[in-house]
């Protein structure tokens, strides 16, 4: 099931410039040695393990390229797998299945090395109440992807972008001449634009979190780069007034000490910036 923010359109125009970027005027090692009335089959071979993701998003470009490929499937998105699996068997005119590959395994080994490593996290955090969350540290471009690559692998989306959450970072809180500033400006300006946001705003200290508890009407209070004594304190203080998301230098290491300190979602850039892909390949046979 696609998450809702991938819809037909936006499949569409990715694949759409997706081909464009790579066939430009056309295949030409392609049209230049295979016969255009060439049938032939591949399959999708897994070199390494971990959670499986994109084969939704395969199908659908394969299908875009040439609606008469014949695809199936031996895996889902989700799956473990390991070396050696086989996840589809795509079917047809050589040359489509020539011109798709590249973009497959492009889109499927980025997002299988996402699904992966956030799936690593979210087991590291199994028996606490503390929910992974994924950052905008995303690919351009790519990013509804990356994504969704976190909801396979059994983590959270934050907010897809600048316009579904008002996120007040210490940049907007400093340039707006202090957080009490930046809040009360972010209410006015909602108001005002009849628009019905969810507030977070970024704390560095247990004095920046009086400011914002003091200040009200926010939803989330995110507690970045903090050491755990005044992460556990901040949370003592916020007491469920508001959600709390802890966030900065976030390791393997450290994430369950950090959930330990009581905090509702912990944010990890590294998901979709410092993953390592999913080896696959496409062979005939």
């Amino acid at each position: 099931m696609f998450p809702a923010y991938i819809t037909s359109h936006f499949l569409q125009q990715f694949v759409r410039d997706a081909l464009a970027e790579d066939v430009g005027e056309g295949d030409h090692s392609t049209l230049a040695a295979i016969r255009p009335e060439q049938e032939s089959r591949a399959r999708l071979l897994v070199k390494g393990s971990g959670i499986l993701a994109g084969i939704e998003v395969a199908q659908f470009i394969f299908k875009q390229v040439d609606a008469s490929l014949q695809i199936t499937f031996e895996k889902k998105d989700g799956d473990l797998v390991k070396q050696g699996d086989i996840a589809f068997v795509v079917s047809g005119s050589a040359r489509s299945i020539l011109t798709s590959e590249r973009l497959v395994l492009n889109c499927m080994q980025r997002m299988s090395g996402i699904a992966s490593k956030t799936a690593e996290y979210v087991k590291l955090l199994e028996g606490t109440n503390t929910k992974v969350l994924d950052t905008r540290k995303t690919t351009p471009n790519f990013r509804l992807l990356e994504k969704w690559a976190v909801k396979i692998g059994g983590g959270e989306n934050h907010r897809l972008g600048l316009f579904d959450l008002i996120m007040l970072k210490d940049n907007h809180c400093d340039m707006a001449g202090g957080i009490q500033q930046a809040i009360n400006r972010t209410k006015d300006y909602l108001r005002e634009k009849n628009k019905k946001l969810k507030i977070e705003v970024e704390t560095r200290n247990l004095e920046e979190v009086k400011e914002v508890l003091a200040a009200g009407g926010v939803d989330i209070i995110m507690l970045d780069n903090m050491d755990l004594p005044t992460m556990q304190e901040s949370v003592k203080l916020i007491n469920k007034q508001c959600l709390t998301e802890a966030s900065g230098g976030i390791t393997k290491e450290s994430l369950r000490d950090i959930a330990n300190c009581g905090v509702d979602f912990i944010s990890v850039g590294a998901l979709t910036h410092s993953y390592q892909s999913l080896d696959l390949s496409l062979k005939a046979f």
